[in-house]
């Protein structure tokens, strides 16, 4: 699988909406080598394993913002439905009702991906969190520094009053 590039062409086909990592069944079936009604079909017989947090089917705009945002010719002409969305768990699910030996090879290839793709996720928290704290610290030693350089400046400055004559001087 990682020969033939399938990473790559999983991870482009991994999209957020509603705030869920998903790939849509007109991608998992090219992936499983089925026809995506094929696929949907299967799902539909077994309805009861995909609940709404597993899978769901995009909205109109939805499905508009997603082909506006992916340029690729491969929508395929006329739809009667839009497509369906799976997440990680309702890809998950699919291993348990499409047993090729194709799907099962897919399934492990894309839940690796989505695993690489949550620990990116992290890293990338944990390193802003870092980044934040080190800001913090950053401007508190700059206002430390400003301070610092502020009392030199006071130190090496003049006074501007008129000196004391030492010795003796004239009066009157």
């Amino acid at each position: 699988m990682e020969k033939l590039g399938f990473p790559n062409v999983i991870e482009k086909n991994i999209f957020l909406i509603r705030d869920h990592r998903i790939m849509l069944s007109t991608h998992l079936a090219k992936l499983y080598g089925v026809e995506a009604k094929v696929l949907v079909q299967v799902v539909k017989r077994n309805i009861d394993r995909f609940p709404k947090d597993f899978m769901f089917q995009l909205n109109e705009s939805e499905f508009k913002n997603l082909k506006s945002q992916i340029v690729t010719s491969s929508w395929g002409g006329i739809r009667r439905a839009n497509p369906y969305a799976f997440t990680e768990q309702g890809v998950a699910m699919l291993s348990s009702i499409l047993r090729s030996k194709r799907a099962i090879q897919m399934n492990i290839a894309i839940m690796r991906i989505f695993v690489k793709l949550r620990h990116i996720l992290s890293t990338h928290k944990k390193l802003a969190y870092k980044l934040t704290q080190l800001e913090g610290k950053m401007e508190k030693h700059d206002t430390e520094i400003r301070a610092i350089f502020e009392a030199i400046q006071q130190l090496i400055s003049v006074p501007d009053r008129p000196k004391k004559r030492i010795g003796f001087h004239k009066v009157g």
